[in-house]
């Protein structure tokens, strides 16, 4: 039988390393030069990392309370103004009461003179005369105007001859005035106009 070969003393000196020659320390540097070094790439939490200090851990920030938005209360609806209410067409004096009015039986409650006024004053006085007579609860006046016949500068009477019946027309003197019409030539005739006055609403 043949002995077994001696196992190696492995506490025995390791050998030195033999030296390269000129020839191999040339090759190894030719096959170093082609190796190219394999990159990795960083990791999120590496990157991240790095933007803070090396030295210090790195603490996620906590997010603030949420600031409740502003509501704006909305703007309130503004209800539209009520129509006014338009005032009744002028209604004229009906044939009873003028025949009445004529021949004495119905009283003339006022009257007013509108002679040798100017249009402003006329109707200024006219409109508060009105007034008074409306406040009063006066049915029927009388307001003259005058036939217009005289002429020259100084004198409106033809002018508020024609105005007056406008005047009655206009809605300030409707909401005193229900009706008009000419007199009787026992009044005035052409010259001055039977008005109706508008009741007070109790």
């Amino acid at each position: 039988m043949k002995r077994p070969a001696p196992l190696p003393d492995l506490t025995a000196p390791s050998r030195r390393k033999r030296a390269l020659s000129e020839e191999e320390r040339a090759l190894w540097e030719s096959v170093a030069k082609q190796v190219k070094p394999l990159r990795k790439k960083p990791t999120v939490a590496k990157a991240h990392a790095t933007a803070h200090d090396p030295g210090t851990p790195h603490i996620a920030a906590k997010p603030g309370p949420i600031k409740p938005v502003p509501i704006k209360p909305a703007a309130p609806v503004k209800a539209a103004p009520a129509p006014r209410p338009q005032m009744p067409p002028l209604a004229p004096i009906g044939r009873r009461d003028r025949a009445k009015l004529s021949r004495g039986k119905q009283e003339i409650d006022a009257r007013l003179d509108l002679h040798g006024m100017t249009q402003i004053r006329a109707h200024r006085v006219l409109f508060t005369f009105l007034q008074r007579a409306h406040s009063d609860g006066l049915t029927f006046v009388l307001v003259i105007t005058g036939k217009g016949k005289v002429a020259g500068p100084e004198s409106e009477r033809g002018v508020l001859r024609r105005q007056v019946p406008e005047w009655l027309s206009l809605p300030e003197f409707r909401s005193l005035v229900v009706g008009f019409e000419q007199a009787h030539i026992g009044h005035g005739g052409e010259g001055a106009l039977y008005v109706r006055v508008r009741r007070v609403r109790r």
